[in-house]
C-alpha cells in the first residue's frame, strides 16, 4: 500500500518556498532561475513541483501579466511550526524539553545563541497565560 502524501514540504518545495516567502508572488521563471543558483533543474520540473505543491496547498496561484504568479500560501512561521511539531511528536515523543536537549547536547551552540535562548524564555514565561501550552 502507498504511503499517503505529506502535508509537509519536501526539502526542493522548502527552497521553492524559502523563494516565494522573500521575493514574494513571483512567476515560473523567476522561481526556476533561483533553483538553477542551487543544482540544475528543467523548468517542467519545477513547474511539475509547483503543480504537486498546489494540490497539496502550500503555493496558490493567480493570473499574471506572463502566465502564473506563484504565492506560499502560509508563512514561513506557520510552515515552521507544523513541521516542527510533527518533528517533536515522531522524533521526540511530543516532547519539547527532549528537542531542546537534543539541540544542547549535539550541536555547537555559540554563547550568543545561548543568551538568546535565555531571553526567549525568560520573555515566554512572562507572556504565558497559565495552562497555555503554546
Amino acid at each position: 500500500m502507498a504511503r499517503p502524501r505529506s502535508k509537509h514540504p519536501t526539502d526542493g518545495e522548502l527552497e521553492i518556498l524559502q523563494f516565494l516567502w522573500s521575493k514574494g508572488p513571483s512567476g515560473l521563471n523567476a522561481i526556476w532561475s533561483d533553483n538553477q543558483e542551487r543544482r540544475p533543474v528543467a523548468n517542467t520540473t519545477v513547474a511539475t513541483m509547483l503543480k504537486v505543491m498546489l494540490d497539496k496547498g502550500l503555493v496558490s496561484r493567480r493570473k499574471g501579466p506572463r502566465g502564473f504568479l506563484w504565492t506560499a500560501r502560509k508563512s514561513r512561521e506557520k510552515t515552521a511550526g507544523s513541521m516542527l511539531d510533527g518533528l517533536i511528536e515522531r522524533v521526540f515523543d511530543g516532547s519539547a524539553s527532549r528537542l531542546v536537549a537534543h539541540v544542547l547536547d549535539e550541536s555547537r551552540v555559540s554563547k550568543e545563541e545561548l543568551d538568546e535562548i535565555r531571553r526567549l524564555i525568560d520573555k515566554s514565561r512572562k507572556t504565558r497565560k497559565k495552562g497555555d501550552r503554546r
